[in-house]
């Protein structure tokens, strides 16, 4: 069984050197994509309420009333 999937993924991905990497280019790119967007995520989550755009309409409100004075 194992020896089948590996046969399979040899004679997929590895046996030519162009599909090898552009397997390599590919799953490295999706990696990042979703490494920083789950980051990003976490990130916002810990950080609500303190980040600028969570207050920008605070200030922006003020200021817009100050410019009407």
């Amino acid at each position: 069984m194992a020896g089948a999937i590996a046969s399979a993924i040899y004679q997929g991905l590895i046996r030519r050197n162009a599909v090898y990497l552009t397997t390599i280019f590919a799953s490295a790119f999706a990696f990042e994509l979703t490494f920083d967007t789950a980051s990003n995520k976490i990130w916002d989550s810990f950080n609500r309420g303190r980040q600028w755009k969570d207050i920008k309409h605070q200030y922006l409100n003020k200021a817009d009333e100050e410019d009407d004075e």
